[in-house]
């Protein structure tokens, strides 16, 4: 069969049944665009959490409290609510451990806050000046906590930039200065952080800092730390300092069971890792639900053929009468689908 032929009677054949022909082509276009786009959308959202869990810090280690296990539990209970770690926990990491580029303990819980006529309900991190290097944290305007305003205990703060649109109104730009209460306590605005986002594990935005020592005078009121944030100098070096940290805190807790630790120690490649397997699951997920449209779409051209070869059955005779082989009628049907 010559190919001008098999072209033209392709087309007149396709061109007689406008309406099957277009909605065979249909459900095709929707099932390859559907696997396509659901695909895309789970790429783009592993892609868009990985880049969020990176903005919180680089090369981030995070060494949490919590109590030992018990007898016959695998996991240990109160995780991050614990008193276990204290600021010289943090002193030791800071000098004792090689490779570690910063270290920014923190003592954080959620407060009420108030400023005149308003009132709302946030994270107040105390904390150091270090916690801007560690945390990837930028001011918009005014200072952070300096090493003065932790060894004088002074009543600072500094708010995150949804904290301030809750208490000052949307971009309010007279805040410096003014005064917040929390619990109770009054403090003195000194700076506004840049806007960031959330990243899954708490936002930026949402946040007050006060001086560590601040917090745990008039807040807290004991000596432990909620978590100990510690960078790495290199990515490289990561495994190697979470595993010197995880040793040092065994043997300032004299604990010689690494199982009974009343810490736990968590970098950033496993908080990766962690995000990477949901995702992958989610948009395997997607992109099964999406074949079964392009398996729909498929059943539907088989159809076709089948209802195509069926009705032209004299035709598909005539033609062998005339001399046509089987190949060509085959060729010509393969390319009507």
């Amino acid at each position: 069969m010559i190919l001008t032929d098999l072209v033209e009677e392709t087309y007149s054949a396709i061109t007689v049944n406008k309406v099957r022909s277009g909605l065979t082509m249909l459900g095709i276009v929707i099932g390859i665009a559907s696997v396509i786009t659901l695909t895309a959308i789970g790429t783009g959202s592993q892609a868009s959490i990985q880049e969020r869990i990176q903005s919180i810090g680089s090369n981030l280690i995070e060494v949490m409290p919590g109590f030992n296990r018990g007898v016959g539990q695998q996991v240990s209970a109160g995780r991050g609510s614990a008193t276990s770690l204290t600021l010289a926990d943090s002193e030791a990491i800071a000098q004792g451990v090689s490779g570690v580029q910063a270290v920014a303990p923190e003592v954080s819980r959620r407060y009420q806050v108030t400023a005149p006529g308003k009132n709302t309900n946030t994270q107040v991190v105390g904390t150091v000046p270090a916690y801007t290097n560690v945390r990837s944290i930028e001011i918009d305007t005014g200072s952070f906590i300096t090493e003065q305003n932790v060894q004088s205990i002074s009543k600072v703060a500094v708010l995150g930039p949804t904290v301030r649109d809750d208490l000052f109104g949307d971009n309010a730009t007279n805040v410096i200065g003014q005064s917040v209460r929390i619990n109770s306590v009054s403090f003195k605005i000194i700076g506004i952080t840049q806007p960031k986002g959330g990243t899954g594990f708490g936002s930026a935005d949402d946040m007050i800092f006060i001086p560590i020592s601040t917090a745990q005078q008039f807040l807290s009121g004991g000596d432990s730390v909620s978590t100990i944030n510690v960078q790495a100098q290199s990515q490289d070096q990561m495994k190697q300092v979470q595993s010197d940290i995880t040793a040092l805190l065994l043997t300032r807790h004299n604990i010689s069971d690494a199982t009974l630790a009343d810490f736990s120690t968590l970098n950033q490649e496993d908080i990766v890792a962690t995000a990477s397997s949901v995702t992958n699951t989610f948009t395997t997920l997607l992109a099964a639900i999406a074949g079964i449209s392009l398996l729909v779409g498929g059943i539907g051209i088989m159809n076709m053929m089948l209802t195509t070869v069926t009705e032209r059955t004299r035709e598909i005779g005539l033609r062998k009468a005339i001399g046509a082989h089987s190949s060509d009628i085959s060729l010509q049907f393969l390319s009507e689908a």
